[in-house]
Order: structure tokens, then sequence, then C-alpha cells
């Protein structure tokens, strides 16, 4: 059972840093990032803060609002959202790091970097899902409210990335009177990182339950 969950949270830590990179690309296309990174991306244009550091920082707001929603219906257990969100922003900034000498030259070249990141983001997402240990603290929040609320998950998955998109561009707005930070890759990232995360779960799927079927061989 130990090593079970040793080699559900090693999945994890490398659907975090699957992610990480597909946010690095989105960055360096850009054209905006996935929805749940819009908040962070936008905060580290205008403050000192690295990305990965705006990520952590709204992390641990996102678990403080589970538990405030959850009260005592809150299990001790989802605190590991905590270490994760703090792992994830460290895999971020090392991304994005990592990604520093790639650029741009056409607005094809823009929306190739967008398409890759969202690719990874996808993947990434269907990786932590496919681990089944623990999830981001965005996740965690919408399914705090569902437990609440009569919502459905998807719906309120919606409800929450809109709300985050439009905290993003108030952001902008209010630092320097403009958009900026969120355009139209912020739309392809909401549109289709669902739809390739559902096509790409199966297979992940198959592979987690393999690795489990032999080591218990």
């Amino acid at each position: 059972m130990k090593t079970e969950y040793l080699k559900r949270y090693l999945f994890l830590c490398t659907a975090l840093l699957v992610m990480s990179l597909g946010v690095a690309f989105s960055i360096k296309g850009n054209l905006g990032t996935s929805p749940i990174s819009s908040v962070p991306y936008v905060v580290s244009l205008i403050s000192p803060l690295t990305v990965g550091m705006a990520t952590i920082i709204m992390h641990c707001v996102l678990i403080l609002l589970q538990i405030i929603i959850l009260r005592k219906k809150y299990q001790p257990v989802q605190l590991m959202q905590l270490p994760v969100a703090l792992i994830f922003g460290f895999m971020t900034d090392f991304s994005v790091n990592l990604l520093k000498g790639i650029t741009y030259s056409s607005y094809l070249t823009q929306w190739i970097l967008c398409i890759v990141g969202i690719v990874l983001v996808a993947a990434g997402v269907s990786m932590e899902v496919t681990a089944n240990v623990v999830t981001l603290a965005g996740e965690g929040l919408v399914l705090a409210i569902c437990r609440v609320f009569p919502v459905k998950f998807g719906n309120m998955k919606v409800c929450f990335d809109v709300t985050l998109v439009v905290i993003a561009i108030s952001i902008g707005f209010l630092a320097k009177g403009q958009l900026f930070g969120v355009r139209e890759g912020t739309v392809a990232a909401a549109l289709f990182v669902g739809l390739l995360s559902k096509q790409i779960c199966k297979p992940l799927t198959n592979i987690m339950n393999q690795l489990l079927r032999d080591r218990s061989e």
C-alpha cells in the first residue's frame, strides 16, 4: 500500500511539472495563459512577485476559502494541497526560467507556443486526476462549493474559471487602465484544456493501473 501511494505521489509530481511547463509555454506565447494561471500571471506583470510566487499565494487563499466554506466538514487531509501548491509554484518558476531563451517571430509562432502550452496543461491535469491522491486548490475549492450547494461540478468549474479571468482582467484595468495578460490564448485554453484532458485520461488510467498491477504481481 505504501509503495502504491509513493507511485501515485510521484505521478502527481510529474503532473505538476508537466502543467508548469504548459504554463511556461503559454507565457512565452504571450497570448494569455489558462484561466487558473491568469490571476498569478497578471499579478506577476504588475508586482515584484514571480508567477510561481503569485501562484502559491493564490492557492493559499483558495485553501483558506475551502476551510471557510466547509467549516466542520473540512477534512484535514486536504491540507496536503499546501505542499502541492508550493511544489507547483516552484516548478512554474523553474519552467519559466528553463524556457527563457525561447522567443517568437510571428503571430503563428505565438499560437504554436500557446497550443503546446494548452496540450501540456491538459496532459498535466489528466495525470493529476489519474494519480488520485490530492487535487490542486482550484479544483478543491470547486469541490467544496459543490458539497455545500446543489450545483454540478462541471457547471461550477466553468463559473470558477470565468471568475478567475474576470479578476485577472479587473486587476489589469485597475493597475494600468488596460487589458493585458488575458488574450485569445486564454479563451482557447478555457475551451480545449478540459476537452483534451478527457481524451488523455483513459490511456493514462490504463498506464497507472498497469504500474500498480506490476507491483502487486
